[in-house]
């Protein structure tokens, strides 16, 4: 059984009902497609940081939508399986840096996930991605892959 990582880009087009990745996924559903724990933190970071700016009373921003949308990541996200930034991955993401790798933070981790899950990540990120030796990426929004 395959292991495909949606990137936190694939995540969020599939939350915009994106018809090629649905029709992609619907092609794989006797394989495991999850999310990482990271892609999990920088929804939820994203949600916070609306949230905060909504408090300000100067702000546009709907608190009570920014709330909303709170509730709405969480409940989508434990529609996936998440996979850990575990004790491999964080010795991968170690060896990567001392690489000198300039990808982000964040993309780095999901990359060491991925890596130490032996699983394809599924990003449209392929400029900073196709910088991790040995990571297999694909992208499922596209209609020639």
């Amino acid at each position: 059984m395959s292991i495909w990582i949606l990137d936190t880009d694939h995540l969020s087009l599939l939350h915009r009902e994106n018809s090629q990745l649905i029709e992609r996924l619907s092609l794989h559903q006797q394989d495991r497609v999850v999310i990482t724990i990271v892609t999990a933190e920088e929804q939820l970071r994203g949600r916070l940081s609306v949230i905060s700016k909504a408090s300000d009373p100067k702000s546009k921003t709907s608190l009570s939508l920014a709330y909303q949308n709170l509730r709405l990541t969480i409940e989508s996200l434990q529609e996936f399986e998440q996979i850990d930034f575990d004790l491999e991955a964080e010795s991968i993401y170690h060896q990567l840096r001392q690489q000198k790798i300039r990808i982000g933070t964040q993309d780095l981790r999901i990359a060491s996930i991925a890596l130490a899950n032996q699983a394809t990540l599924l990003t449209r990120n392929y400029r900073d991605f196709s910088q991790v030796p040995n990571l297999i990426i694909d992208d499922w929004t596209r209609a020639d892959r």
